[in-house]
């Protein structure tokens, strides 16, 4: 495999609203930003990837973009973003951009023009169609609740919306439409940004003729995943994309592709698919979901450690030396790694914290650190329904409990306080002042409680934080061909209380051994005398086949 800056990078993900307020009117910005680089390189990480920060309605929090080539008002402005680009670039940090393509806001000129008449020039940069006998036109049902379907009044007929219905899917298939985006992209490019990660961008082909979705439980609408998802048109359009745009530049591109699986990823970033780097899969982090299909990823139950064994190693395997992966626990679709993957109470949140990070690290691929993983940030654990803010959510909410009465309010505030994306969008948590040191105006959204506790500077003040673990994992990374190129064999996948696994590469082995229990447990691994320890999570020597609650270690032989 012919070895790229990007397989030995650490990305570290900014979600700017969250990050850090820099003129105090309570919303996160590029100035913000700017100041806690220095933070940002100390770390140690590679590359920054910044969520949405164009100009957006915020109907889904910068993913519903009005102007592609303006910055949200919100944030800053054009100038900031280019104070912030070369402040990075001389520091060493990369940064990637969200690039949300499957679909813009209601308010971008395209869709304003497209939805005054059937024969308007920007007509078919969406999709519409005719209903069907006085009804929607199919029975796919939105990632965010309700049909995928909204009625325009003036031209009498529907347009697709996946998401919310201020998120109109555009339409792939008119190369006017592709021509755009590739030209976006050059803009951005050209200015200096050194990739993309492209939000949804397997759903970017829809199948002929849009038939009806499974609907086995006979919900209210059928599941529109298994529809759009890595449908017949995708390698043609990332093909295209690629040639016309991507391999000109010496750029990261991620693709976040929902339902694929490590055939899909395979011919998406292989040697010869000349299409994207790496994806973004979902395997691991939907094993949360729920039973019921028809309440989706809503749900409190732990996920088990052999299925999630079992579902890393299915792509260990499957990727080495064909394609690229991303690795992340969390990020900001997703609940924080310790509350639902680890322990977050007080006794064993941070060794928890520094076990998930390990485990991840160590595997082959691209690592993602979420702000505020770093620290060991953990769920909201919001008790009110008005704490929340997430579209998603709320929309959650209203189907599941107030139209459709799946679950009862209790169950539901359970569902939220496990899985809600606002778990991940509570304002970093820099010190122990008012308002965490994010803002001196009033948050745009409430701060997690702990944060007195858990926070930055906290963090830096003590040698042994989760912060320098991190630091340690970026760095071994750095100096290791082992961790990023070596093949991957798992080790008692069915154990159920130990995630172990085997790293090889010319002639030197990498063995990692997880504890996910809270309790003190033996086991045998015939780890050679001439073994040396890389890293762990305890500092004190201990028998070598006895590991502590949320004990890893990490030996080379």
């Amino acid at each position: 495999m012919k070895k790229k800056w990007w397989q030995k990078a650490v990305v570290y993900q900014v979600y700017p609203r969250s990050f850090q307020d820099s003129n105090d009117d309570g919303i996160g910005d590029l100035g913000g930003v700017l100041k806690r680089l220095p933070y940002i390189k100390k770390l140690g990480v590679d590359v920054i990837w910044l969520n949405p920060v164009y100009k957006s309605p915020d109907k889904d929090n910068g993913y519903d973009i009005s102007d592609y080539r303006s910055i949200q008002p919100k944030f800053g402005n054009m100038e900031i973003f280019d104070k912030l680009l070369a402040e990075a670039h001389r520091l060493g940090l990369r940064i990637v951009m969200d690039l949300v393509v499957n679909h813009t806001s209601d308010q971008h000129k395209w869709f304003k023009e497209s939805q005054k008449s059937k024969d308007n020039p920007y007509r078919d940069f969406y999709i519409w169609r005719d209903g069907k006998e006085g009804k929607v036109p199919n029975n796919w049902g939105s990632f965010f609740g309700g049909s995928t379907w909204e009625y325009n009044e003036a031209t009498k007929q529907y347009y697709l919306h996946l998401f919310a219905k201020g998120q109109p899917d555009l339409n792939w298939e008119n190369p006017e439409v592709r021509e755009h985006v590739w030209d976006l992209m050059k803009f951005w490019l050209d200015k200096g940004i050194d990739g993309f990660r492209m939000d949804v961008i397997n759903f970017l082909s829809k199948p002929a003729g849009l038939p009806d979705a499974p609907n086995p439980e006979k919900a209210e609408f059928g599941s529109v995943e298994p529809m759009v998802a890595d449908g017949p048109k995708l390698n043609e359009y990332l093909r295209e994309m690629n040639d016309k745009v991507l391999s000109h530049y010496d750029v990261m591109s991620v693709g976040e592709m929902p339902s694929s699986t490590p055939e899909d990823a395979i011919e998406y970033t292989g040697l010869e698919a000349k299409e994207l780097n790496m994806v973004f899969q979902f395997d691991h982090v939907t094993l949360t979901m729920n039973d019921d299909p028809r309440i989706g990823k809503w749900n409190d139950q732990p996920v088990k450690l052999v299925d999630l064994k079992k579902s890393l190693s299915k792509w260990q395997k499957a990727l080495d030396g064909k394609g690229w992966n991303s690795l992340y626990w969390n990020n900001h679709d997703r609940a924080r790694v310790v509350s639902r993957f680890g322990n977050d109470s007080p006794k064993y949140r941070v060794k928890s914290a520094e076990m998930l990070a390990t485990i991840l690290h160590m595997l082959q691929g691209t690592p993602y650190v979420y702000q505020g993983e770093e620290l060991g940030m953990t769920n909201a654990h919001f008790e009110n329904l008005e704490d929340y803010q997430d579209i998603e959510s709320l929309e959650a909410y209203h189907q599941l409990v107030e139209r459709e009465q799946l679950v009862d309010h209790d169950t539901m505030m359970r569902y939220l306080a496990t899985e809600s994306r606002d778990n991940a969008r509570t304002p970093m948590q820099w010190d122990d002042s008012v308002n965490a040191g994010f803002t001196n105006g009033t948050p745009w959204m409430r701060l997690n409680k702990n944060y007195p506790e858990i926070n930055a500077k906290n963090e830096l003040e003590d040698q042994n934080s989760i912060f320098y673990y991190y630091q340690k994992l970026i760095e071994l990374r750095h100096n290791s061909d082992l961790i990023i190129y070596g093949n991957y064999v798992e080790l008692d996948p069915e154990d159920e209380e130990v995630f172990a696994y085997k790293r090889n590469y010319e002639g030197k082995t990498l063995l990692v051994i997880g504890n996910f229990t809270d309790k003190k447990i033996k086991r045998n691994y015939n780890i050679p005398e001439d073994k040396r320890m890389v890293i762990g999570n305890y500092k004190d020597s201990y028998s070598e086949n006895e590991l502590r609650p949320y004990e890893v270690r990490v030996y080379e032989y």
